[in-house]
């Protein structure tokens, strides 16, 4: 069912976000490791960045989906409707 206010009213696929983000977070840290073991600080650091910025994200993607519905619709729930009044 189209509204035509999805843009503001999207819904994110939160379990396909912790899968890649989990993908993500394994291969950050093999990164880290694997860099630091062969002495390349400089991308040891950057695979280190990456990491701290996938587990910030996994941490705010659970906390979505442990919400429930209003974050994590299933088929069955209609969108969300816009806000009838302008931004104040």
């Amino acid at each position: 069912m189209r509204t035509g206010s999805e843009p503001t009213t999207a819904r994110s696929p939160l379990r396909m976000r912790f899968w890649l983000s989990v993908w993500g977070l394994i291969w950050a840290i093999a990164g880290t490791t694997a860099f630091a073991l062969v002495g390349r600080p400089g991308w040891a650091a950057a695979c280190g960045v990456l990491w701290l910025i996938v587990t910030v994200d996994l941490t705010m993607i659970l906390r979505h989906i442990r919400q429930g519905p209003h974050y994590q619709p299933g088929r069955d729930i209609p969108p969300y409707q816009p806000p009838r009044h302008g931004r104040p």
